[in-house]
């Protein structure tokens, strides 16, 4: 059980790294943040000593813009690394990763670390929260 759990977040984690991309033409699907969170999910960024709480809508809709009207184009996200404890029905990762891309014309790669909690719904395993930070 404890195997197809890991497989599952696994799977969930690359759906949501991926969601931000707009390589090569792609188009960003952040409908997948929608697909991967429990709708009553909360995202928080903590970065710079400022913390801001998003529910989906408040995060979902600016990145959106920004990853389609020019303001960040050729951006992408990946885990560099991950640790996954799962406990029964709930687990937790912490995750390394990578993001590279053009901000306002301007070439940037950065890294950070997000902290991501899942539980498992009758639907399947889905992310409660995330909140992230930059190194």
């Amino acid at each position: 059980m404890e195997v197809e759990a890991k497989a599952e977040i696994d799977r969930l984690m690359r759906m949501l790294f991926g969601a931000f991309t707009n390589v090569d033409g792609i188009l960003p699907n952040l409908d997948v943040v929608r697909e991967v969170f429990i709708s009553q999910g909360m995202i928080i960024k903590n970065v710079g000593g400022e913390t801001v709480i998003y529910d989906l809508d408040a995060f979902i809709v600016p990145r959106n813009e920004m990853l389609t009207d020019g303001t960040l184009t050729e951006f992408s996200e990946w885990e560099v690394a991950e640790r996954t404890e799962i406990f029964g029905a709930i687990a937790h990762r912490f995750s390394e990763y990578g993001k590279s891309g053009y901000l306002n014309g301007e070439w940037f790669e950065g890294f950070g670390r997000k902290t991501t909690q899942f539980i498992r719904t009758p639907e399947g395993w889905k992310i409660s929260s995330l909140a992230w930070g930059e190194v």
